[in-house]
């Protein structure tokens, strides 16, 4: 596990020791349960630490700022074997160095089931955090990264597709693309500060579903989000796997989470990267409108689903 250079102590002691040049500390903190959120039949020790972490550094940087710790809480059955840890540790290890960020400590303790609680920090580095609450009508709403995918991943393991046509089949390359996307996300890591920089008003990540997700920052800003269906272009795996499992494609664009996309608003005048594409604008009144998708069609419930 290697410290990076805002790490001033690292593991070892009661509490490890984070930098934080900006004078503040960017928090948050996600619990992933197995059978839950992961599957051991499904995704390796290795994956399960990419997600985890994943989705943990995704959070940070959809508020501005750039990972510099983790700390993981794991609780394992008393049969776990030391190489499914050394495994989980090295998928943690590998996301954290995509951002500069270290694992600077953490705790263990025996339980029924694989649970993983992990605490990532952040550093602003002078900038104004992004908050879900800025957006005002007339800013450009865009995204940033895969839509959909770890959606459609799920659903062909969940429909026991995940090896093609048949039992037995291999995957076609498409198919094992979207697996992976669920086993291990791909949050666009460079894009939130990116986005800060360029004067985004809102920004958050796509954990639940882009239209849930929206939502929230159409709640938080008292404004309301239009999205043009025409500006999303279902990419050629998710059309596969839509004739395959007999689903439509836009659905799992619209409404799958765990993608870990970055979405935010701008003003009207923002020239954006082409590492986002403008999918709508911020409008007066409330919720996301997305044609005949909007009442029915949500996202993740964390209590429901």
């Amino acid at each position: 596990m290697p410290q990076g250079r805002t790490v001033l102590l690292g593991p070892g002691d009661d509490a490890a020791l984070v930098g934080a040049p900006d004078g503040r500390v960017v928090v948050t903190t996600d619990l992933l349960l197995e059978n839950r959120h992961f599957r051991l039949d499904w995704s390796s020790a290795y994956d399960i630490g990419r997600k985890a972490a994943a989705q943990n550094l995704a959070d940070v940087v959809a508020m501005g700022a750039v990972p510099t710790g983790v700390v993981v809480g794991l609780g394992l059955p008393a049969t776990t074997a030391a190489r499914w840890l050394d495994d989980l540790a090295d998928g943690f290890r590998d996301e954290c160095d995509l951002v500069g960020a270290s694992v600077v400590g953490g705790d263990t303790t025996r339980c029924d089931l694989v649970v993983i609680g992990v605490t990532a920090l952040g550093d602003l580095g002078g900038r104004t955090p992004v908050t879900r609450s800025g957006a005002r009508p007339g800013d450009v709403v865009a995204v940033a990264g895969r839509l959909g995918h770890a959606a459609a991943g799920l659903a062909l393991l969940q429909a026991g597709r995940a090896g093609g046509a048949g039992p037995g089949d291999p995957a076609p390359a498409e198919l094992e693309t979207l697996v992976d996307a669920h086993r291990r996300p791909r949050p666009p890591y460079p894009c939130g500060v990116q986005a800060a920089e360029l004067g985004a008003t809102a920004m958050l990540d796509v954990s639940d579903g882009l239209l849930q997700d929206l939502g929230h920052i159409a709640e938080a800003g008292g404004v309301g989000v239009a999205l043009d269906l025409s500006a999303f272009t279902v990419p050629e795996e998710l059309e596969t796997a839509a004739r395959l499992l007999g689903a439509d494609p836009l659905d799992w664009v619209l409404t799958g989470g765990e993608d870990h996309a970055l979405a935010a608003t701008f003003p009207g005048g923002v020239r954006l990267p082409p590492a986002w594409t403008e999918i709508g604008r911020v409008t007066e009144g409330e919720g996301v409108e997305a044609g005949d998708r909007t009442s029915e069609h949500r996202g993740w419930d964390h209590f429901r689903t």
